[in-house]
Parts: structure tokens; C-alpha cells; sequence
């Protein structure tokens, strides 16, 4: 009786899953057909197929079906895909009271999970109010001295290779640069990547962003809030721990000592002990009576950091990398943009100033471009929080659904990029700019909760671009092989295994 009773149970559960893969069915909408259990994500979770692949099948099925959107699943829950860029504005931007959250969900138990990213309703609506004055231009430019500070040890180790005549290892190099800048201008800690490989930030880091199929699953499957309560910590104790004790040992040291540095951390204690954040670059960090308005916890501190360091140093080193790779297989582009990097520094005393990086156009177009043809984000995510009616169609997107822009399907559509495989900067002219819908180039997101740090990560691989180019030109090494293959359990488009380059110096 008992086997009879499980069987059942079983053959109930198969078919109630299968009845909810129908959910986009029933109302009307294309879907892709998922598998049992997995919905769509089975070759993805099991390393078959890269994130930025099933983006862009997903994507080209619902153009070749001449749908505005589409529907799929993650495992069992029904995810809502639109395609076309009206739609993706109205969510994003205009209707975006409804699609308020990314659906990546925090908890207090996590610390480090109480970031910017993460954080929901009101309280993400509270805190990116007083973080958005760390990121504006005035700050960059306060920034933007110790940036190139950075820039020495890159040219260093490029020279190295250079001069040794062996094949450069530049994605390597280059998370090794941002890992010191943002170290720097995040913590004013001197990581010193560049001259040990093998330094704590950089072991962390890595760390952090290393794929992990199990972890991927076990996050899915569970609520997040319960996860809170089991004292689940997604970044794991270790790296936990190592980020808490950092940020509030340099707290102590700052205030104790009245230390100040022009960097990120120097604006949040300022938040913290002000509640705002002043326009005196002189503000000495210390506990003041000065309090405007209510301030941020030393707890969010740590998690704003930890984002900064994650987000930063990752998707910037990712930007450059594919940057340089194209450049190498394009010596015309690269003469293009050496020229320009020199023209304009002559003008300015051959000094790499801020205003000197805003006016180098052609290299925004070739850093876009690199961002367009490799996003480091292959989808973008939000999660509905009340009912909404997609604007001209039947479709209803209820409450909890959660909403897929496919970025990595858009960067790739030949209406609006021709010949998408091509690296083409021309792509970004003021001329061809004009020519395409809005909402069809998201490698930062869009609408309220685009990337807040977005300034900091272009200044930083334009800062790095300008640093290797002007003195030094790449080629393809014999190492590099094609076709590219990309990491296939990393949300973070990046190439599995190293870019190979060579490296010679440019005479002057």
C-alpha cells in the first residue's frame, strides 16, 4: 500500500509540473518548451551551454517567431522575456513603480548581501538616494589622481612582457590592475596585485566570482529569507568575515586617527557621521556634530563596499580584455585610437587629466563597442511587485513574476547593430547612434536602477586603455584559440582560460 501511495504521489507531481510548465501557454504567450523540473536552465546549470548562449537562443526564437516577447522558466517558475526595446523602456523606466526590485534578495543575517544591488522598496529607494552623490562626476574627478597612480604598475608589467618577448596573459594582468584600483579608491589599501599575484584582495576576489554549480542550485531552489535564518552566507564565512573585519578596521583607523584619503570610503564615513555628503574635498573623517539628516550603519558601509569591489574590479578588467583582444585582431582601429590618445594628450602637456579622458571620443566609441559586442552581463533582472498589463498586447504580468531583458540578444541583433559579430566602433557614432531605438544598448542596465557605479567602471577601463596604448601595441598571439569560449557557469561573460597577447613597446 505504501509503494502504491508514493507512485501516486509521484505521478501527481509530474503532472502538476507539467501543468506548470504551461504557464505561459495558457495565457497566450510563446514559450520555449522546458524540460521537467529545469524548465530551460538544465544546460546551462550543467555546463553545456554558456549564460550568454541561451540569451541569445532565447532571444532569436522569439524574434524568428516575430514576438514582441516571450516566456520561459527557471526550473519551475515562469519568467517573462520581452524583446522588443518599447516594452523593455515601458518596464524599465516608465512603468518601473511596478518593477521596482531586481529579485536578488537580501537578508540581515548576510551582511554583505545588504547592498545596493540586492536591497528592496523603499530601503533601496532611501539608500541610493545617499549613495548617488558618491558617484558623480565631481567625485570621479576627485578620484581620478589616484586612478592613475594605478596606471605605473600596469605599464610595468606589459613591459615586462614586452621586453621578455613571451606572450601577455591580459586578462590576468588586468584584473590585477582594477583589483589595485579599486582597492585603492575603495579602501585606501594598497593592494599591490600587480606586484604579487598572490595578495589577499586578489585570492578574495577571485574567490567571490568563482562559478560554482552547486551554489547556483542550492540558491535557487530556497527561499532567501529562510536561508537568512539558517545563516547562509552567499560569498561564504570566509569572505564574509575577511570584508567585515577589513571595512571596520579601517573605520576604527580612520576616525581614530582623522585620516583622510579622496576615495570611496571617504564618502561613506562622511554619510555615516554627516548624513550627507559635502561638496568640501577637505571633509576629515570623524564622529560629527554636523548631522543633517540620518546617516548609514557601519553595516551598510561594509556590504557598499563589498559591491564596489565586486562589481568594480570584475566587469571593468572584463571590458578591457575583450577591448584589447579586438584592438589586436584591428591594427586599423588600434592605430585609430593611439592617434587620437596622443593628439589629445598633446594638448594637455602629454598628462592623462579627467578632462582629457572626456574629450577622447573615439575612445568612448571602442570601449562601447567592446561593451556592446561583450556585455559583461549577458541579462539584466527585475522582479514585478504588483500587477501589470504590458502596454498594447494581452499579456498580464502578475505579481512575483520575475521579468529577463536579454542584453546579451539585443547586442547581438543585426537591425540594430549590421554585422553583429563584427567589432565595429562606428556603431556609436553621433550618426548611427541616432538611428537605433532606445533601450537596444544595456550594458549598465537602464531607468532608475541602472549601475550607480557606471562613471567609476568607464573612467577606470578608459584610464587603463589609455595607459597601454599609448605605449604599447598588442597583436594576437599563436595561444589565443578560436572560435572564443566563454565560462559557462559564470553570470559574468568572461573567456574561459586566458587572452593571449603580444606585447611590443611603441618607440618614441
Amino acid at each position: 500500500m505504501f509503494i502504491e501511495i508514493i507512485f501516486v504521489a509521484v505521478i501527481c507531481a509530474i503532472a502538476y509540473m507539467k501543468w506548470i510548465n504551461t504557464y505561459w501557454k495558457r495565457r497566450g504567450l510563446i514559450q520555449i518548451e522546458p524540460d521537467l523540473f529545469f524548465g530551460n536552465v538544465r544546460k546551462t546549470i550543467f555546463g553545456d551551454t554558456s549564460l550568454s548562449t541561451s540569451v541569445l537562443q532565447r532571444y532569436n526564437t522569439f524574434k524568428v517567431a516575430n514576438s514582441k516577447h516571450g516566456g520561459i522558466y527557471i526550473f519551475t517558475n515562469p519568467v517573462y522575456m520581452p524583446i522588443d526595446p518599447a516594452i523593455i523602456k515601458n518596464i524599465m523606466l516608465r512603468d518601473f513603480s511596478h518593477f521596482v526590485n531586481r529579485g536578488s534578495y537580501h537578508t540581515p543575517e548576510d551582511i554583505l548581501s545588504m547592498n545596493l544591488v540586492n536591497m528592496e522598496n523603499e530601503a533601496w529607494k532611501n539608500l541610493r538616494a545617499k549613495l548617488t552623490p558618491t558617484f558623480t562626476s565631481g567625485k570621479m574627478k576627485m578620484m581620478f589622481e589616484t586612478l592613475v597612480e594605478k596606471t605605473g604598475g600596469l605599464e610595468k608589467a606589459f613591459g615586462e612582457y614586452a621586453d621578455s618577448l613571451e606572450p601577455c596573459a591580459v586578462k590576468d594582468v588586468l584584473g590585477r590592475f582594477t583589483t589595485d584600483v579599486i582597492g585603492s579608491c575603495g579602501f585606501g589599501i594598497e593592494c599591490n596585485s600587480l606586484e604579487d599575484p598572490e595578495n589577499i584582495f586578489r585570492k578574495v576576489g577571485k574567490r567571490v566570482i568563482e562559478p560554482k554549480l552547486s551554489k547556483f542550485i542550492f540558491t535557487s531552489l530556497f527561499p532567501w529569507r529562510l536561508l537568512g535564518k539558517l545563516k547562509y552566507k552567499r560569498s561564504g564565512n570566509a569572505v564574509a568575515n575577511f570584508f567585515i573585519n577589513l571595512v571596520q578596521d579601517t573605520i576604527k583607523h580612520r576616525e581614530s586617527n582623522r585620516i583622510y584619503r579622496k576615495d570611496f570610503m571617504q564618502l561613506l564615513l562622511e554619510l555615516k557621521n554627516t548624513g550627507t555628503v559635502s561638496d568640501n574635498s577637505e571633509y576629515i573623517s570623524q564622529k560629527s556634530t554636523r548631522v543633517t539628516k540620518q546617516g548609514i550603519s557601519v553595516n551598510e558601509i561594509i556590504a557598499q563596499c563589498f559591491i564596489f569591489f565586486v562589481a568594480g574590479f570584475e566587469t571593468s578588467s572584463t571590458a578591457m580584455t575583450f577591448a584589447l583582444l579586438e584592438l589586436a585582431q584591428n591594427q586599423d582601429i588600434q592605430n585609430k585610437l593611439r592617434k587620437e590618445i596622443e593628439d589629445v594628450l598633446l594638448v594637455h602637456d602629454g598628462k592623462v587629466t579627467y578632462e582629457a579622458v572626456m574629450e577622447m571620443k573615439y575612445l568612448d566609441m571602442v570601449v562601447n563597442e567592446a561593451m556592446r559586442k561583450y556585455p559583461p552581463v549577458p541579462v539584466i533582472s527585475r522582479m514585478c511587485n504588483r500587477r501589470y498589463e504590458v502596454p498594447g498586447t494581452d499579456v498580464v504580468i502578475e505579481k512575483g513574476i520575475r521579468v529577463h531583458f536579454p542584453v546579451y540578444g539585443l547586442h547581438r541583433d543585426p537591425d540594430y547593430y549590421p554585422n553583429p559579430e563584427v567589432f565595429n566602433p562606428e556603431n556609436f557614432s553621433e550618426e548611427n547612434k541616432a538611428k537605433r531605438p532606445e533601450f537596444t544598448f544595456l550594458p549598465f542596465g537602464e531607468g532608475p536602477r541602472m549601475c550607480i557605479g557606471l562613471r567609476f567602471g568607464l573612467l577606470q577601463a578608459k584610464v587603463g586603455l589609455i595607459s597601454v596604448i599609448r605605449n604599447f601595441n598588442f597583436t594576437l598571439s599563436k595561444r589565443t584559440q578560436f572560435p572564443l569560449k566563454m565560462e559557462k557557469t559564470s553570470t559574468v561573460l568572461s573567456v574561459k582560460g586566458e587572452v593571449w597577447l603580444d606585447v611590443k613597446r611603441i618607440l618614441k
